[in-house]
């Protein structure tokens, strides 16, 4: 989902043409997939700490806040450190890091703090965001920059199928053993107005629940991370360092600034307008599914339709891979994110599964969004093109405060189909810069 450049410059014309860079990528593809599988995990968390803490929709994604925000605090930085001590170097800090978070999950659970689990989730991020930083644009230069695209696309893909797992078995881990409520707690949309009698009631199954499960969890995706940190550490990987040249400005004249590329200011909107609304819509398919006007299930049964969401994207990026290289990239991003749109429309307006499998298909409309937004936005920019890619990931913040946004609409009408609204929003910019808002202009 997310990608950056270090400042440094890096052109692909400076790499040896003969090094032999597929044994990499393909030894890059676990990285991928594993920061998937830990992103997509907060769409675990953030239905079972909604109930193990009382929260509403707005603070249930502070959850969200933190770990997006670290790529607010951490891309640019994380930038800089990658120039300094090089990609392996701060890949392997990035899997440390994540553990570290993951770890911190265990005295957090065991204190029931839920500050400490945005603490942790912030360190969390960080470790990968520098994994985001440090890997994503060597994976970029990791060949001709004529199908850097379909190359992004296919490593955003192994993302892809971490972020299908992982639901699954957080959903079997996890989310099943959240306390079975009693008749008289299930459906509620918001804990604060709760009888005397029944919020007692749900204290005292909150207390008698353990966090064991969740705790286990982490700690075996922390070790699993320095497992592969440790790999990572004694494999050979090719150099590739921050050469001399400049990135070719494609026919455009030079400008003296960043911000004299429209087309590049446009995308950084573009990619904040994503994220925020592939994890908005992520982030609460869960709770939609428990709306008695959808689908009205359990929040351990809704959790095996997450992966249809998340897989969706998966499918569509492998499929990706050929339509980007075949049809014009701006034209299928407007395409189909007018498909995102009128799927959240139809699921708004419909009951059951009609609703669910639509809002369920907006992944695969997704798919493609994050690689081309970026590929059209630093197209033609020349030197500036690190500092570009640094500022397109900042703009993963959006996954941030989106989808807080989100939560307060949903906290003021009670309806998560009202704050629907807010993707719908997301998509209909993301449509125009696909049709026309990337297109550079000269001035």
């Amino acid at each position: 989902m997310a990608i950056s450049a270090p400042s440094g410059k890096i052109s692909s014309a400076n790499l040896d043409s003969n090094q032999k860079y597929g044994t990499a990528l393909s030894s890059l593809m676990v990285l991928f997939f594993m920061m998937g599988f830990i992103t997509c995990f907060n769409d675990i968390l953030i239905p079972y700490l909604k109930v193990i803490f009382k929260l509403n929709y707005t603070q249930v994604n502070l959850i969200n806040f933190c770990f997006f925000g670290a790529y607010f605090v951490m891309s640019i930085p994380g930038g800089k450190l990658v120039e300094k001590y090089g990609y392996k170097a701060m890949m392997i800090t990035g899997f440390v890091i994540a553990a570290i978070g993951c770890i911190l999950f265990f005295p957090a659970a065991e204190l029931r703090i839920y500050g400490l689990f945005l603490g942790a989730l912030f360190i969390l991020a960080t470790g990968v965001t520098l994994l985001q930083v440090a890997g994503n644009p060597y994976v970029a230069v990791l060949g001709p920059p004529s199908t850097s695209s379909a190359r992004l696309t296919l490593t955003q893909a192994l993302n892809s199928l971490g972020t299908t797992i992982a639901p699954i078995i957080g959903t079997r881990i996890i989310l099943s053993n959240l306390p079975k409520m009693p008749k008289e707690l299930n459906g509620l949309k918001s804990y604060s107005d709760l009888p005397e009698n029944l919020n007692a009631m749900l204290n005292s199954i909150l207390e008698q629940t353990k966090l064991i499960y969740l705790q286990g969890t982490y700690l075996s995706i922390a070790a699993v991370l320095l497992i592969i940190g440790g790999a990572l550490f004694i494999m050979k990987l090719p150099a590739i360092g921050h050469g001399e040249g400049e990135v070719s400005t494609e026919g455009l004249s030079e400008k003296s600034s960043i911000w004299g590329y429209r087309h590049l200011i446009l995308g950084i909107i573009g990619i904040f307008a994503y994220v925020g609304a592939e994890v908005a819509i992520g982030s609460h398919i869960i709770n939609y599914l428990e709306m008695k006007d959808v689908m009205g299930i359990s929040a351990d049964e809704a959790g095996y339709f997450l992966p249809y969401y998340w897989g969706g994207a998966m499918v569509g990026r492998f499929i990706g891979t050929v339509i980007l290289s075949k049809f014009n990239p701006g034209k299928v991003l407007g395409i189909y994110a007018v498909g995102a749109i009128s799927l959240i429309l139809i699921s708004i307006a419909t009951h059951g599964s009609i609703s669910m499998w639509t809002l369920l298909l907006v992944g695969f409309c997704n798919s493609l969004m994050f690689p081309t937004i970026f590929t059209l936005a630093i197209k033609g920019v020349g030197k500036f093109t690190e500092q570009a890619s640094g500022l397109l990931c900042t703009a993963i913040v959006g996954g941030a405060i989106l989808p807080l946004l989100f939560g307060k609409v949903a906290d003021i009408t009670g309806d998560l189909k009202m704050a629907m609204i807010i993707p719908i929003v997301c998509y209909v910019y993301i449509s125009f810069f696909g049709f026309k808002g990337h297109k550079p202009v000269e001035n």
